[in-house]
């Protein structure tokens, strides 16, 4: 719709959808929708061509004919015939075991409340039959399937679960953007002509809750035209209402404008930031995409994900924890444990993690392995405790109680025997336990009521 088209919207339903005009300053005012901080934890998805080798990274094809890296050269010297070329990847990127349900299940047993699907990689390679990608997407090459279509079908049918889209601006040798590229993104033929028309098709659509934009070249974002997109998106698109966006719009961009912000990779500050964020990070400790070379020590424990899933709600962060499914369409057995694992976790101890807001302190000034959450309408705080002390108690030093009052309860338990300190804090018993009587397995979550 025109720019004339929504003033006429406006002066009709009296609707304020063309608030946002295409500025940073416009843009970054826009509240974010809250379901996002809301929800706190969703799944990754890595799937392209690149997990057809599925060797080193998801990078395999820049590091092996952009940089060259002796590793990759070797790799495919020795597994592939003179001559063969990255696109002959494509024919191989099958899908035949793929069940958009079967995935979906999953990730609803994983306790996440979104998904973010990577729908176009830098490789240029679009998992829906994009008419901007012409022969390289799958349906023309490859499953011959709408992938996107398929998964935020099977998606919409669990109501607890969000669909997130991810997109890379750029491609990393795409012929009009290396020509963009040479003339010092003096030129914008590429976002013009491929870029910003994918990005209007996936919202028109499919119509996701959040949009995950990445790789912006090293190009800025006027180059990008990121703000008139936004703005489009705020004020008139099908989910202007709904949709989340993070900080990848251009050069500088990150951790500075755009929705929520991602910062870098596998960000964890470990302290409280004043704009909401979002900690996106891997199983694989080395890869996004599938690695058939991974080997077990590469995968984090459950106990390394909860305790990341912990320290990243503490401080006021969402959590993106990343899968890499098979050419094949399968998630492998490792990454389908670890997620039910957290699910099993989250079944317990959610009450203290969804809908909850970063507390006057995250993590406790003397006790270590203790961090904090709070829900201000219930009047609870939620201390996790990382490790069970062999003390038999627990010394929680920031909470200040009321004898007559604190309520304190073990999550999937009773409650506990408690005394105040001085001047400050209070020391929980612990009860003595089996393992079978434990309320879960990793990391457990006292509730605190009636405390300040």
């Amino acid at each position: 719709m025109a720019k004339w088209g929504c003033v006429f919207l406006f002066l009709l339903m009296g609707s304020c959808y063309c608030q946002y005009k295409p500025t940073w300053e416009s843009i970054d005012s826009r509240p974010l929708p809250e379901w996002f901080d809301q929800a706190k934890f969703g799944i990754f998805i890595h799937w392209g061509v690149f997990s057809v080798p599925s060797y080193g990274s998801e990078w395999f094809w820049w590091y092996w004919q952009g940089q060259k890296i002796p590793s990759y050269l070797f790799f495919m010297a020795k597994n592939y015939a003179p001559g063969f070329q990255y696109q002959d990847f494509a024919p191989q990127f099958t899908a035949e075991f793929f069940n958009a349900k079967d995935w979906v299940d999953i990730f609803a047993s994983s306790g996440a409340k979104y998904i973010v699907l990577t729908t176009k990689h830098h490789e240029g390679y679009t998992l829906w039959g994009s008419k901007y990608s012409w022969n390289w997407n799958a349906v023309d090459v490859g499953p011959k399937r709408d992938l996107v279509d398929e998964i935020s079908s099977a998606l919409r049918k669990h109501s607890d679960l969000r669909l997130g889209l991810y997109h890379s601006l750029f491609e990393w040798f795409h012929p009009l953007f290396r020509a963009d590229a040479d003339n010092n993104f003096t030129t914008s033929t590429f976002p013009q002509e491929k870029s910003l028309p994918e990005l209007y098709e996936l919202i028109n659509k499919y119509k996701p809750e959040l949009l995950w934009s990445d790789g912006d070249g090293n190009a800025p974002d006027q180059y990008w035209n990121s703000t008139g997109f936004l703005a489009w998106l705020y004020n008139e698109s099908p989910v202007r209402d709904t949709i989340v966006t993070n900080d990848r719009w251009g050069k500088d961009s990150i951790c500075t404008h755009g929705g929520y912000y991602t910062c870098a990779d596998r960000y964890n500050p470990g302290h409280l930031l004043k704009h909401k964020w979002e900690n996106c990070m891997t199983i694989d400790q080395r890869s996004w995409g599938f690695r058939r070379d991974a080997q077990l020590s590469d995968y984090l424990t459950i106990e390394q994900l909860i305790t990341t899933l912990v320290e990243t709600v503490s401080c006021g962060g969402n959590l993106l924890m990343n899968v890499g499914p098979t050419h094949d369409g399968r998630i492998i057995p490792i990454f389908e444990e670890r997620l039910r694992q957290v699910g099993q976790w989250l079944k317990v101890n959610g009450e203290g993690i969804y809908n909850s807001t970063a507390w006057k302190v995250q993590n406790d000034s003397v006790t270590p392995g203790v961090w904090y959450t709070w829900k201000p309408k219930e009047k609870a705080v939620y201390a996790f405790l990382l490790s069970w002390p062999s003390s038999g108690y627990v010394i929680l030093s920031d909470p200040i109680v009321s004898e007559a009052q604190t309520q304190v309860l073990l999550l999937g338990y009773k409650p506990l025997k408690w005394i105040p300190m001085k001047p400050n804090g209070l020391q929980v018993y612990l009860p003595a336990l089996s393992p079978n009587q434990m309320p879960c397995s990793w990391a457990w979550t006292i509730r605190l009521t009636a405390v300040d």
